[in-house]
Order: structure tokens, then sequence, then C-alpha cells
């Protein structure tokens, strides 16, 4: 995903130069704002940005705003930077739609590797489609259509329920879910994914009750369970 673009925003010039010029770096383009109604403002203005890092707490407009309004228009991958251990800002940010958390103090290196990740994920390309119980996911497409009805997921919500239909019919851990939704270097805990099938869930309607609870270990796709 070299080239691609971000928007970095946070109210603090120093983290806007130093998340910028690691970024650099490696090779992408790099958007800033220093508060939340320039985000708004830089967002809707260019319309290449492929990935947005979002400061919390910000002046005229905190990140939760930012994201609410994003989310309205956009299901770009938005990543949120937030004071390390404000558990319920995390599950207040799952809830309105934000794909990845990092706390302060971080390591650049983290955050690049968690950019390039997210970038990665968001951005393949392969054809294929999958199909279960009335559910049609396109991975291409970044659509998912439930009964011939369109329905919109988060990026994050969209790999769940792609990993999932890809694995019907499995019992599968939430150890297992983080590493392979999430990646091996997500410092997160159950709650995470808990948070995410919920939200999945009520998206599907009735085909909602296709994701089993497995209680103690996880969850499983299987339409046909009672």
């Amino acid at each position: 995903m070299e080239g691609a673009a971000i928007l970095v925003v946070d109210d603090e010039s120093r983290m806007r130069k130093l998340v910028r010029d690691f970024l650099v770096r490696q090779k992408y383009t790099v958007l800033e704002a220093a508060d939340g109604e320039e985000a708004v403002e830089v967002f809707f203005k260019h319309k290449e940005i492929s990935l947005i890092l979002l400061d919390v707490m910000m002046p005229k407009m905190d990140g939760f705003e930012v994201l609410r309004v994003i989310r309205e228009h956009s299901q770009v991958p938005i990543i949120m930077l937030t004071a390390k251990g404000e558990e319920q800002d995390e599950l207040k940010g799952f809830d309105l739609g934000v794909d990845e958390y990092i706390s302060k103090p971080f390591s650049p290196r983290i955050l690049v590797a968690r950019v390039d990740a997210v970038l990665r994920r968001s951005g393949q390309k392969q054809d294929e489609v999958l199909e279960c119980d009335g559910i049609i996911l396109n991975k291409s497409a970044h659509q998912v259509t439930i009964d011939g009805q369109e329905i919109e997921l988060s990026y994050k919500e969209f790999e769940l329920l792609a990993y999932f239909l890809e694995n019907r019919g499995l019992a599968l851990s939430r150890e297992r879910i983080l590493n392979n939704v999430w990646n091996y270097d997500y410092f997160g805990d159950a709650r995470t994914i808990d948070t995410h099938v919920k939200k999945l869930r009520s998206k599907m309607g009735k085909k909602g009750n296709d994701i089993k609870t497995i209680w103690g270990m996880g969850y499983k796709f299987d339409p046909d369970a009672e």
C-alpha cells in the first residue's frame, strides 16, 4: 500500500510530526488535522484517504464525534489513539465503528506496523465471494448482502464475518479470532470480540443467530445448529 494517503488527527503538533515522520519513511502520503472540525473538513475534501489515525481528546470536536460523522458516510479504516487504560473509551469507540485502538504512549514502529496490517487487509483484491444461508460476502467489493438486502459493516465487522464464513461449523476460540482477525500483535482482550459480535449480530437481523456462542470458549458460525 505504498503511497496510500493517511490522515493524522491530533491537537499536539509534536505527536503529529512524530507519526508523520515515521509514516513518510514508509512511503505513505500524510495529511494532518489539528482538531476534530479540521479533520472532518480535510477528510471530505480529500477522497483518496485510505486510513485515519484519530486522537480521542481534541478541541472543537472530539474523536468520537469525528468518528460518528465519518461513519455516516464512509467505512474507511480508523485507528484511534487513546490514553492507556481508558477501557470505557475503547468500548464506546468500538460501538461507533472504530477498527483498532492504540494506547498512548506507543512505539511509532508498532503504530506503523498496525497501519501496514490494516491497509493490507482492507486492500485485499481477491474476487472471492463467500455464500451461506442467504448471506453473500464479496471481498473485492467489500459488500455484504443478506437475502438480497445490502448491509453496512465496519471494516472489522466485515473481516469478522468473513472469518466466520470461511470457518463455518468450526468452534473458534476468542484467542484464535483475535490472532486471525485482529492480528497477533493486538494487545486487547475478549471484550473486543464480544462487542464486535454483538454489533454484527444486530446488523445481520435474524441471520445474526447463525453466530452461536460457545460459552467459556468463543463462537461458531453454524446456521444448521439448533
